[in-house]
Parts: C-alpha cells; sequence; structure tokens
C-alpha cells in the first residue's frame, strides 16, 4: 500500500472525528485538573455546580461523561456529592446520562482508534473472549456496570475494540448502571438528610458493593478470567 493511501486511510473523517473528541476530552481533564482549579475537591465541585444554578447539571453531565472517557477523574465520589446537592432521584437521573454519554464515547473511540491507542492512553487494555458469543459478554457488561469488577473506561473501550454490537452494549450498558448509580446517589441523598437508618444502609450497601466484586475475581464467578483478560 502507497504512503499516501496510508495517510489517507489513518486521517479519514471517522478517525479525524475520534481523534478530535479525545483532544478535547485531554484538555478539559487538563484544566480540571489543573490546581488551581477546584472543581474536582467535593467542596469545589458542590459550590461550583451550586453557583452555576440552572447550568449545574449540565456541567456535572459533562464532567461524569468526561470521566468514563479520561479515568483519572473520580466518577463515584462525584455521584455521592451530586446526591447531597439534588437528591437522590435526580442526581441519579443526571448520573445515568452522564455515565452513559461518556460510555458511548469510550465505545465509539475504542471502535475507531484500535487497541494500541487505547493501551498508550489508559497504559491498560481489556480482550474479550471472541467465543462466548455477543449476547454473553452483553451479559458480562451488564454484570460488569451494576459492580465495580473492572474500571468502566476499560470495559467501555473494550467493547469497541471488540466490535461488539452498539445497541447490545448500549442496553446493557444503560440497565447496569441504574442500581449502582441510584445506590451512590442515595448515599449522598442520606448523608444530607443525615437519617441514621439512611446512613447504616449505605455503608452495608457500599461493603457489599466492595466485597462481592471481589469475590467474583478471586474465585472466578462466570468463568470471568475466561472471557476478559486485563494487561
Amino acid at each position: 500500500m502507497k504512503r499516501q493511501e496510508r495517510i489517507k486511510i489513518l486521517f479519514n473523517c471517522q478517525n479525524t472525528f475520534a481523534l478530535a473528541i479525545l483532544l478535547l476530552c485531554l484538555a478539559v481533564c487538563y484544566w480540571l485538573l489543573n490546581p488551581q482549579v477546584n472543581i474536582l475537591t467535593p467542596e469545589g465541585f458542590r459550590e461550583t455546580v451550586k453557583n452555576l444554578g440552572l447550568l449545574g447539571p449540565f456541567v456535572y453531565i459533562g464532567i461524569l461523561a468526561l470521566s468514563v472517557v479520561i479515568s483519572p477523574i473520580p466518577s463515584a465520589p462525584l455521584a455521592v456529592i451530586a446526591g447531597t446537592i439534588w437528591g437522590t432521584f435526580m442526581a441519579g437521573i443526571y448520573s445515568i446520562i452522564g455515565g452513559f454519554i461518556g460510555g458511548l464515547i469510550a465505545y465509539f473511540l475504542g471502535r475507531t482508534l484500535g487497541r494500541s491507542a487505547i493501551k498508550a492512553l489508559t497504559g491498560k487494555i481489556i480482550y474479550f473472549s471472541k467465543n462466548t458469543g455477543e449476547t454473553y459478554l452483553s451479559w458480562v457488561i451488564f454484570i460488569t456496570r451494576m459492580l465495580p469488577i473492572f474500571s468502566f473506561d476499560l470495559i467501555s473501550y473494550a467493547a469497541g475494540i471488540a466490535g461488539l454490537s452498539l445497541p447490545k452494549y448500549a442496553l446493557a450498558t444503560f440497565l447496569g448502571m441504574i442500581p449502582s448509580t441510584f445506590l451512590l446517589t442515595y448515599m449522598g441523598g442520606a448523608l444530607r438528610v443525615g437519617t441514621p437508618l439512611g446512613i447504616a444502609i449505605s455503608i452495608i450497601l457500599l461493603i457489599v458493593i466492595i466485597v462481592l466484586p471481589w469475590l467474583i475475581r478471586r474465585y472466578n464467578w462466570l468463568d470471568l478470567r475466561d472471557v476478559v483478560r486485563v494487561e
């Protein structure tokens, strides 16, 4: 293949668009992680969102979507803080929207840029076994969305790299996010209200979602080691 043809393939519309999204995410991430910007600290985030008024939810959705694409931004603590600001239900809705958008972006980047680019970006890569079929992989994605067995961004990238069907990936991601997301925002809402029962339930559920993923990986439940490999 001639050099000009290779360059043309490399910089086609789809790849150029994906690179533009990635560069934009990196630029915003650099700005957010700047020490002069305190938006990623709990108090700084809470005050910034409150001061923005009606724009606050949109900014939060954008940051949460970015947290899926760029893993150094912590998404779970932000969801808890959102619960203290908007309450369990509305914070849950905003969090699901943001996480779902971020998951779609990461899926698109993985499918477009490929394994080498994603490994250079994250330092890791997840391989999905192609012998299990798309339906089984969809169930794996659904479970890993409910429980933090693997990183949200790596699963999203891996689904795109493996060429998993977009409708199946989107459905598994959306449905799997709902329980865990509302749990996090419920914890924030319980902290805001300060009810002892709500705080106790939140602590118990938090222990469950920490211990259960460890047990799944430790004892290879669902044969995850045969389906998912992390390097």
